[in-house]
């Protein structure tokens, strides 16, 4: 696009700059991540403004900038950058969809970037797809995708988050998705939502989007969920373990490293399927990809091929690595919800044989009046799983500790309480034997994945 065209599509007027420029990279709204020829977006965020980067941005090669006021480099400048972002994005969005691009949109409590990261390597088997990096789920990152698509994209997986009603509405109405999916409703982010049902409400507002020739693929396991398809226009497929889902999962096991494996069950037939992703969980992520899958014309042996074949590409989601000692390190720190932990610990127990199981958990954040409950319910959980050793780490987490010790766990022994990662870690490194199982999970906030740094550096490890 031109500058004059970026203009017109963001409402916008150029200055500094010359009309005819033309934009041929991406947006990006770090300063650092900025490529030659893309559009540099200045957020003013919390804690830095990004109008202060705009001309290290031009001068690391973007074309201009989209900005609320000029900086004496070439500017389209309008009232709301990220508004103008989203107008810029539903723009492109538009022209790509009349040339048939297939747009996916994505949401869920928990599992949305694994799910997503599975989504992409499928669907790129059947041509060009485009998904985020990492979790772009915001009304920043969403548009920053759509941007990252061309007219060689045939399918375009955008994840979708919310932190209040109307978010995922507003992201619809930045990228129209034809295929809604929608994992699961759980307790994350109780603190902003208000609870479970008004959850439900916001994560609702994807397939009451959706057009009435696409198409809704429903969790037939969650009753929330489910309860979805009264609220769209759209065409709907079940997935799930329940016998009435239109496409399930028979005969699901777990190996010694808590990767899954299963039969894949459609109308049009059957396949084996056996996951590279560690926990049960992913079934029903797997589940999910294969309607979407489906819908675009992939064969159920194509998906299950596809769906065997993937790996991880997002940090810290379940990231397994053995050491050459011996011990095993899942570094899933990248965040924690009520759902999440206990997705983890299945997993772990299940890798759990000839050593002991280790759950190093944090603080969950945003759970508000629920918080103390659902922290103690988790350390209840851990204790009931079988975890050997418990480290809390945080004051934050505290209610995890008294949960396993309401559970019978022996204090200072089978759960303690730590003052930070500095202090788990101290605590582990002399204590850890060949054939221990090590959880680190948290919210993203606590930052344990230096928990998971200094295991894996002390023990040089490799990737299993």
């Amino acid at each position: 696009m031109t500058l004059a065209e970026v203009a017109a599509a963001t409402g916008g007027a150029l200055h500094d700059g010359d009309p005819g420029a033309v934009v041929v990279g991406p947006a990006a709204a770090d300063s650092r991540a900025v490529r030659a020829g893309g559009l540099f977006v200045a957020v003013d965020g919390a804690r830095v403004d990004g109008h202060d980067f705009g001309a290290a941005a031009v001068a690391a090669g973007a074309v201009a900038v989209l900005a609320s006021r000029p900086l004496g480099v070439p500017c389209v400048v309008v009232d709301d950058p990220v508004d103008a972002l989203g107008r810029l994005a539903r723009s492109v969005h538009d022209r790509l969809v009349a040339g048939g691009m297939v747009s996916i949109g994505l949401t869920g409590s928990s599992g949305k970037t694994s799910t997503k990261d599975l989504l992409a390597h499928v669907l790129e088997g059947a041509g060009p797809t485009v998904a985020p990096q990492g979790s772009l789920n915001t009304e920043v990152g969403v548009p920053v995708t759509v941007l990252e698509a061309d007219e060689r994209t045939r399918h375009l997986v955008v994840e979708m988050g919310a932190r209040g009603p109307g978010h995922i509405a507003y992201l619809c109405g930045v990228a129209p998705p034809r295929i809604g999916v929608v994992l699961n409703v759980g307790a994350a982010h109780a603190e902003l939502f208000g609870g479970p049902d008004a959850t439900a409400l916001a994560k609702r507002e994807l397939v009451e989007a959706l057009p009435a020739d696409g198409l809704a693929v429903l969790n037939a396991d969650d009753e929330r969920v489910l309860a979805m398809a009264a609220h769209t226009t759209a065409r709907v497929v079940t997935v799930g373990r329940a016998a009435s889902a239109d496409l399930r999962a028979e005969e699901v096991e777990l190996d010694d490293l808590g990767r899954p494996a299963f039969r894949l069950r459609t109308p049009e037939g059957a396949a084996d399927v056996r996951l590279r992703l560690h926990g049960g969980h992913h079934v029903g992520n797997a589940l999910a990809v294969a309607a979407v899958a489906r819908e675009l014309g992939l064969a159920v042996a194509q998906v299950a091929d596809a769906l065997s074949a993937a790996t991880p590409r997002s940090r810290w989601r379940m990231e397994v690595t053995r050491r050459p000692d011996g011990v095993t390190v899942v570094n899933d720190a990248y965040n924690a919800n009520p759902d999440s932990v206990r997705a983890a610990l299945e997993a772990v127990t299940a890798m759990s044989h000839d050593g002991r199981t280790w759950a190093v958990l944090g603080e969950m954040l945003e759970l508000g009046a629920a918080s103390t409950a659902e922290h103690e319910e988790v350390g209840r959980l851990a204790r009931r799983s079988q975890v050997d050793r418990l480290v809390v780490v945080g004051d934050g987490a505290r209610a995890v500790h008294v949960g396993a010790l309401a559970e019978g766990a022996v204090d200072g022994e089978e759960s303690v309480v730590v003052a930070d990662a500095s202090a788990a870690l101290e605590l582990l490194l002399p204590a850890l034997r060949p054939g221990d199982v090590v959880l680190v999970k948290a919210s993203r906030g606590v930052g344990l994945e230096r928990v998971a740094d200094g295991l894996l550096a002390a023990g040089r490890g490799v990737a299993s």
